[in-house]
């Protein structure tokens, strides 16, 4: 076969290149890419109709290669990130579990579950899924609850828990609900996380002097002064003032690490620089403090379902157990989601998917004794910096994970668990720092009350208790917005305005009907509904019959009696919707 190259008159000459030969196509695009558009010994221009049918023909023979390639390659771009996040889930997971009253193994398994199995079927691609800070504090509780000499931890009632969350979480995912678990006030949402926050700094002080955590968290607020002293008082049975020192070092590595670190190496993260230096240190200096404990294989951490996990699925409060852990992972993976959504301009989340993802994620977990899967906010941020690109970067750091913690298991048992609890100290006075008080206040009052509401009811309760409270405040003030009327009288002359705003409801009927009876006989009325949102047919009834009563008199009533019919019916509604001032985010607000 022969390519005819045209010419200006018309005519043309033949080129001579062979397709059928298997090399020369190959070295027919080499000289395409090389040159450009010119060919030959005289570099003779090519119309674009002749040779590039043949390009694409050329690249397109092998199309199942060309796709592998591609995949290949973004994979190979997910490979630092991957090892970014690695670096920073590795020591987390392990301090989660140990602040959840589980061996720091299981944490690990968490984050391989949650790594490969959202990355490969979640639809937030560069969300990071594993154990959270967030759930630590429902898992330590539900640790107390449950726990026995045959279970010390609990993990027959708990991998019930995660199984009934994960059930959960991928019915709704699949019912298409995921966008409903968004709808929860950003107060209630931040004072969940400073009370998250408190608790994990006050239980996580006591482990970091290697001290016994016991009681409520009140009670261990209150024995805080006692662990101080102890930190600074040498002697005694347990050595409290070198955990001490070791944890406070972890801190202070990760804080001036965080901020000073070299350009060179800012791929690895404060907490695992912390955890090296607090190791090292102990190793060398063979401190006698409590130290991580682990078996000789991952795999015997693992706890498969037994009859009597499956029994537990029957149990009430099993079942309100794993409603609550399904409604708090998913209200803070979709909130996570959505921030790490608008951190990039890659792939949009699918909010239903990834919430049907994280449920088989959890049913994967409760399957296998482990904690909890949710996204993380730390984790997915880093991930995003680092600059990955699709889900592979989730599914290639938990395998990172697995190979670290299958292949050289042993390296853990030096880590010292004081130096955990300060990771987890830092990690909670970062989610106070989140949380931001200060903002609401822009908000108004309220606002703040709803937030410092929760706050107490989960420092001072439990964590559900302390959410439901904010919960039942919030639709209170919304009640409260939505039948709240406000009435404004202006006598101008002889003439009387009154001034509509909100909303016209039975609720605000005993208001409406006194601001009318004080309207003199035989006046002039002019009522105006133009900021009036919505009206009911007993106000509606109200006036009407006032209308009557006044034209009796030899009085008037002037109002637009089509406006204010519109607010009755549907159209209205929406109509006033769109009118209702919305306050917009003060400027700076963090994505939590």
């Amino acid at each position: 076969m022969t390519v005819r190259q045209a010419r200006g008159d018309g005519a043309g000459r033949d080129v001579g290149i062979k397709i059928g030969e298997a090399a020369r196509p190959v070295l027919f695009v080499g000289m395409l890419a090389k040159f450009g558009r010119e060919v030959g010994p005289g570099k003779v221009s090519m119309p674009p109709m002749v040779y590039d049918p043949l390009v694409t023909a050329c690249r397109s023979k092998e199309p199942g290669i060309a796709t592998l390639n591609d995949k290949l390659s973004t994979i190979a771009k997910d490979v630092p990130p991957s090892v970014v996040v690695f670096l920073i889930a590795l020591p987390l997971s392990m301090g989660i579990a140990r602040a959840s009253g589980m061996p720091a193994m299981l944490g690990l398994i968490t984050a391989v579950v949650g790594g490969m199995t959202v990355g490969f079927l979640g639809g937030a691609p560069l969300q990071i899924s594993g154990p959270s800070a967030g759930l630590s504090v429902l898992v330590l509780q539900w640790v107390g609850v449950y726990r026995s000499e045959e279970d010390p931890y609990g993990i027959t009632s708990i991998a019930a828990i995660v199984m009934i969350a994960g059930l959960l979480q991928a019915a709704a995912g699949f019912l298409r609900f995921g966008a409903y678990f968004r709808a929860v006030s950003p107060a209630v949402i931040r004072g969940m996380l400073a009370g998250i926050g408190i608790i994990i700094v006050v239980k996580q002080f006591h482990v970091m002097i290697d001290d016994d955590v016991e009681g409520s968290v009140l009670y261990n607020i209150y024995k805080i002064p006692a662990g101080v002293l102890k930190a600074f008082t040498t002697g005694g049975e347990r050595y409290h003032y070198i955990a001490a020192s070791i944890g406070v070092a972890t801190l202070l590595t990760i804080v001036i690490w965080d901020r000073y670190r070299p350009s060179r190496v800012r791929f690895l993260p404060g907490a695992l620089a912390g955890v090296l230096v607090a190791s090292i240190a102990a190793a060398m200096l063979r401190l006698p403090i409590d130290y991580v404990v682990v078996k000789d294989s991952l795999f015997a951490y693992i706890t498969l379902p037994t009859a009597s996990t499956l029994s537990k699925f029957l149990e009430v409060d099993i079942l309100v157990s794993g409603a609550a852990l399904a409604f708090v992972a998913s209200a803070e993976t979709l909130l996570c989601a959505t921030a790490v959504s608008s951190m990039h301009q890659g792939e949009r989340t699918n909010y239903d998917r990834e919430l049907a993802a994280q449920g088989i994620g959890n049913l994967a977990c409760g399957a296998l004794g482990a904690l909890p899967i949710t996204g993380v906010i730390s984790r997915s941020t880093a991930n995003v910096e680092a600059g990955a690109q699709t889900g592979s970067s989730s599914v290639l750091q938990a395998m990172w994970i697995l190979f670290f913690a299958a292949l050289v298991p042993g390296l853990l048992g030096f880590v010292p668990e004081s130096a955990l609890a300060a990771i987890l100290i830092y990690v909670g006075a970062r989610l106070l720092q989140v949380s931001g008080p200060r903002k609401l206040l822009e908000y108004g009052w309220p606002i703040f009350g709803i937030y410092a509401a929760t706050v107490i009811g989960i420092v001072a309760i439990d964590l559900l208790t302390g959410i439901i409270i904010g919960l039942v405040l919030s639709t209170l003030r919304l009640v409260y917005s939505l039948a709240h009327l406000d009435i404004e009288r202006v006598d101008v002359g002889e003439r009387i305005e009154l001034h509509l705003h909100g909303a016209a409801t039975f609720v605000a009927l005993p208001r409406l009907a006194a601001a009318l009876e004080e309207i003199p006989p035989g006046s002039e009325l002019h009522m105006h509904v133009d900021e009036l949102d919505f009206i009911d047919h007993a106000c509606l009834d109200l006036i009407a019959a006032f209308e009557s009563r006044h034209n009796d008199t030899g009085g008037s009533v002037i109002m637009e009696w089509h406006s204010l019919m519109g607010r009755y019916t549907r159209g209205g509604i929406r109509a006033a919707a769109r009118r209702s001032a919305v306050p917009r985010p003060p400027s700076g607000t963090n994505n939590d």
